[in-house]
This record gives C-alpha cells, sequence and structure tokens, in this order.
C-alpha cells in the first residue's frame, strides 16, 4: 500500500539513473549498433565491421581503423557526462567521451553526428560491454563494465577500437520481451549499417551474422561489404546486386538558400537507380544530413517528388541522398534515439533536394524498354450471380486514351480506366486469398528457376516471412549470401509476376503492423502492375465489360489505394454552361 511518504519527491539512485537513460537512447539492438557505429565515424574510421549474433542481445561487436583512445579516456569514456565533443579536445579522442571545457552553446555547432555523452554508459547499463582501444601508442587498453563494476588492463591491440556488448537487456526483461523476432531485429540491423555503408561510400563497411552461438574470431555469414572506394556506385554493388548499380547514376549538386537574411550553402549528392529500378515502398530511399543517417520521411517525398512522373503510378525509387549544410542549420539532438534531425528552413532544404533530383535526372539517359501486358479477356470475366451497379451506363467515347465517357441516363460518367482496372484486380486477388486456400494467389512454376538478389534485410524477412510468401504464391530457396532462387511466381489474374517482384512482397511483408496488413498492401501492388495504363486504348467492347466488371465490385468508386474511379457530371451543369433553358434541343 502506497503511504504519503513513498509519494514525496526524492533524487533517484545511480543504477535508476544510468537504466533510465539506457532506456532513452537503447531501446533495441538495432540503437546499439547506430551508437557504435557513428562513435567509429566520429573517430575518423576508414574501415567498420560490425558482426551480429543472433538478434544483437546475445553479441554486438563494432571494430574499426579510427583513431582510439589512450587508457586515460578510454576509462572515462564509460562514465557518465563525458564528451569528446564538445570544447576543446585534445587530438585522437574523438571516439571517446571526456570532460571538456564546452557548454551548451556547442551544442548548436557541434560537426560530430550529434551528441550523445552517455551512448557508451547507456549501453553499459543495458548489457555488458568490453572496450578495447589503443590511440596508435606501444599497447592498448581493455575495459569491461558489468554489473556495475569497471575494470580496466592492458591489452594488445592496433591502432582503432573494439566494442562488444553481450547479453544485451538481460537485466531488462521487460526490454527484451517487446522485441520482435530474432529475424526482424537483425533486419533492423541490416538496415541500419546499410544506410551508412550507402550513404558513406568512403568507408569500408562490413556486416556478419551468426545464427546462434557466438564467434569469437568473427566468424558467420557476411551479409555484405563495400569498398570504401567513395564511390557510390561501387557502395550500391557492395549492398545491393549489379543490376541496380549499372542501372544508376551519380550526381552533385550545390544551391543557396536563404532564411530570415541568413544565405548558406546546401549540398546534395548521392545516387539515383533509374525509373526502371522500383520498390513498392520508399524504404529504399537511403537519406543522411550532415552525416548522419536516418530515415527522413520529408526528404524521402522530395526525392520521389524530383522524380515526378517518370516513376509509374505507386512506384519508389532506390536512392542515396546525402544533404550537407552548415552545422547550426540543424540539431541532431532533437530525438534521443537519433531518429530525426530538425532542419531550418526544411522546405528550403526539401525544395532544394527535389530540383537536384530532377535536374540530375534529367541529364541521365532513361532509356527503357518494358512490355506491357495484360490479360482483358481473363479480368473482365463478368462474376457470376451478381449485378453490376452500372447496368445501363453506355460507352460513348475515350478521353485521352484513359478516362471513358459514359452515359447513364441524365448524368455523364468519367471514368479513369487505370483505377477502375486496378479495383477489379484488387478484388479478384482479395477474394482468391480470402478462400483460405494453400496458396492463395496461383502460382506457376519457373523453369528454370530464377536467381535474385535481395538486400541484407530483405534477405533477413524472407525466411521470416517463408510461409506468407507461399501464400501469395512466391516459392523460393535460399541461394546463399543474399541471394535467392525464385522456383514459382504468382500468377493473379492469369499474368505471371516478375521474379524479381519478390523484392516488393518482402518489403510489403516487412512494413505491415500485421501479416494481414501486409498481404493486403501486397494484392494493392499486384493489382497495379498488370491494370491499363494511360495510352492503352480500349474498344468500345473492352471499355463496356470494363465498366460493367467495374460495377459489380463491392466498393467500385475508388481503387485501392483510394483515388476516385468515377466522376460523375449531371446533365444540369451542361444546360447551366450553355446557357440553355432546358435539357431538349431547340
Amino acid at each position: 500500500m502506497t503511504t504519503e511518504t513513498d509519494r514525496r519527491v526524492r533524487k533517484l539512485d545511480e543504477e535508476t539513473v544510468a537504466s533510465i537513460a539506457a532506456g532513452e537512447v537503447i531501446t533495441r539492438p538495432e540503437d546499439a549498433v547506430v551508437e557504435l557505429v557513428e562513435n567509429a565515424l566520429d573517430a575518423e574510421a576508414t574501415r567498420v565491421e560490425v558482426t551480429v549474433v543472433g538478434d544483437g542481445t546475445d553479441l554486438l561487436r563494432v571494430r574499426d581503423n579510427g583513431r582510439g583512445m589512450s587508457e586515460t579516456d578510454a576509462a572515462l569514456a564509460v562514465e557518465r557526462h563525458t564528451t569528446s565533443k564538445l570544447g576543446n579536445v585534445a587530438e585522437g579522442t574523438s571516439e571517446g567521451h571526456r570532460t571538456s571545457s564546452g557548454d551548451a552553446a556547442d551544442l548548436q555547432t557541434v560537426s560530430t553526428l550529434g551528441f550523445r555523452g552517455e551512448a557508451l554508459p547507456s549501453i553499459a547499463a543495458a548489457g555488458t560491454l568490453e572496450l578495447v582501444t589503443n590511440d596508435g601508442g606501444t599497447r592498448g587498453t581493455r575495459v569491461v563494465v558489468a554489473e556495475e563494476e569497471k575494470h580496466v588492463e592492458p591489452i594488445g591491440r592496433a591502432r582503432g577500437t573494439t566494442v562488444e556488448v553481450r547479453d544485451l537487456f538481460a537485466e531488462i526483461p521487460a526490454r527484451r520481451q517487446s522485441l520482435a523476432s530474432s529475424r526482424a531485429e537483425f533486419a533492423r540491423v541490416s538496415d541500419a549499417v546499410s544506410r551508412y555503408a550507402l550513404t558513406r561510400p568512403d568507408v569500408a563497411f562490413s556486416l556478419v551474422h551468426e545464427t546462434g552461438g557466438e564467434s569469437p574470431d568473427g566468424g558467420g555469414r557476411e551479409v555484405f561489404s563495400t569498398s570504401g572506394s567513395g564511390d557510390y556506385a561501387d557502395a550500391i554493388l557492395g549492398v545491393y546486386d549489379r543490376d541496380v548499380a549499372g542501372r544508376s547514376s551519380t550526381f552533385e549538386s550545390e544551391r543557396e538558400i536563404t532564411d530570415n537574411g541568413e544565405t548558406v550553402t546546401v549540398s546534395v549528392e548521392g545516387l539515383l537507380a533509374h525509373p526502371s529500378v522500383t520498390r513498392s515502398r520508399r524504404d529504399h530511399i537511403y537519406t543522411a544530413v550532415n552525416g548522419r543517417a536516418f530515415p527522413s520521411e520529408p526528404l524521402r517525398r522530395a526525392v520521389v517528388a524530383g522524380y515526378g512522373d517518370v516513376l509509374p503510378d505507386g512506384r519508389a525509387p532506390v536512392a542515396v541522398v546525402s544533404v550537407s549544410l552548415p552545422p547550426p542549420w540543424c540539431d541532431h539532438n532533437v530525438h534521443p534515439a537519433k531518429r530525426e534531425v530538425r532542419l531550418r528552413a526544411q522546405r528550403a532544404v526539401e525544395r532544394t533536394v527535389r530540383e537536384a533530383v530532377h535536374d540530375a535526372l534529367s541529364t541521365a539517359d532513361l532509356r527503357r524498354s518494358e512490355d506491357v501486358a495484360m490479360d482483358l479477356d481473363s479480368t473482365l470475366e463478368p462474376v457470376d450471380g451478381e449485378e453490376s451497379r452500372f447496368d445501363g451506363v453506355r460507352v460513348i467515347g475515350q478521353f485521352r486514351d484513359l478516362y471513358l465517357l459514359c452515359e447513364a441516363d441524365d448524368d455523364l460518367l468519367v471514368i479513369d480506366h487505370h483505377a477502375a482496372h486496378e479495383r477489379v484486380n484488387y478484388e479478384r486477388l482479395r477474394a482468391a486469398v480470402g478462400a483460405g486456400e494453400v496458396n492463395a494467389v496461383e502460382s506457376i512454376p519457373i523453369d528454370p528457376a530464377a536467381t535474385v538478389s535481395l538486400s541484407p534485410a530483405q534477405a533477413a524477412a524472407a525466411a521470416e516471412w517463408r510461409d506468407e510468401l507461399a501464400h501469395l504464391g512466391y516459392e523460393l530457396d535460399s541461394f546463399g549470401g543474399d541471394t535467392v532462387r525464385v522456383r514459382g511466381v504468382p500468377a493473379p489474374l492469369g499474368r505471371a509476376a516478375a521474379p524479381e517482384s519478390v523484392r516488393d512482397a518482402l518489403d510489403a511483408l516487412r512494413g505491415g503492423e500485421t501479416p494481414g496488413d501486409a498481404t493486403d498492401r501486397l494484392l494493392k501492388d499486384l493489382a497495379c502492375h498488370p491494370s491499363l495504363k494511360a495510352g492503352d486504348a480500349l474498344n468500345t467492347e473492352e471499355a463496356t465489360r470494363l465498366v460493367e466488371r467495374l460495377g459489380s465490385c463491392e466498393q467500385p468508386y475508388a481503387c485501392p489505394h483510394g483515388r476516385p474511379t468515377v466522376l460523375s457530371i449531371e446533365e444540369e451543369t451542361f444546360v447551366r454552361g450553355f446557357e440553355r433553358r432546358s435539357t431538349r434541343m431547340g
């Protein structure tokens, strides 16, 4: 029973304070990896090696060849409220966290990857931490923090730093139990390391994964590695494949923006895959601001806007976009886990990104050759036993090979034939999945099987969602590394999906709050691809069948993505517009 004494304000003990700090900063293995990778980059490392056992709670290891730390700095680095990122700091301590002469004003101009003085102690509060480092001296230093005890001893090591974290959240069972599956957590780690590997092509990154047990020597499956050549194309080749790297262009741009009378230069650079290489979600747009790699939705939208109408409807590009501007114009410390960066003149920066992308694509060779396949006979087959809401509607013409003009009593209906066809396709797919068959979407075998390269996160998800993929019509086997062999593909509406569409399936499944939601999003994407496009002319018979089939849909007035399919114009509108007295001729 709580008493008045229990309710009095009191000062927390250090152990509780440390646990709270860990909870603010380290909520899952991905957060620990981001902290350690950014420390390595601040130490000017040119090589960063990340090793993960299982989901990362058993073991995380980040090894770099950066400046390293002296024994004094290493021992101080694991203490709370110490940093090397503010004020006057001696050479060779960027990776550590030491007391400095800086003050709060320095936070406005910090040029490192954000001030996070409690990174290492917060990680140590959430698990067992071992730090081995050397700043180039004759011997290195080993610091172990376990159960609030710190042990420091000399050890041999070349210049650089290695941090190992074991038993993450072992003493925080609620945090550990709130984590997703092992593969899902590893996918998050893969995404985080991929972001930095792509936005920092000047640094050689590698990611190694052990599914179980420990490998002290760094063994396990190498998920990906990049060369550190400084070329964005080389980085995308390491994380993706030759297809994406071969159909992409690097770009650089500088523009001036002004805010409250102050003018600064904004630099934008990166890599843009051509519109023939797309994905179903924006997860493959990698953004960074002043070296901080994070998924910025405003910048992702700006990138998509820069592509404009060269992207197919509902598709997103593969792109890497790095933005640089003066440190006072961005706040890296607005979010405890570094998942946001607040920008001064946000809209001006977004406009700069959009224009840079647009200009780069305007000069790139974007030629492509693709066949548009559609099976109208199968798609528009009437549904037995159902009446169409549009019985009696008569097709009288087309406009722009996109809009069907229809007479319906005293109204003129204008139907977007792409949106209408997409709604028909979606409801047919949804009905098939709802039938509860083992493979709810018809699947056809591929002979010979196709090999498809996946991103690291997609590869981790492929095993996680194997049953759901089979339910959607995909049959695949692991082919080593991040490659899968696709033996069967969905054939919705009698049209076989491309083997590469398994990437979109994985993105949809990974992005869904539930498998059902992810499946529904995937059905929407599958419905879109074979649907009629602008410029696909229909004869009167085909147009009539499409209108009748649309009228049989459960929801005929919107496409699966929410856009309207039908606009109705009353005859009275023409009477008023033409200043007629009645609807009759005369």
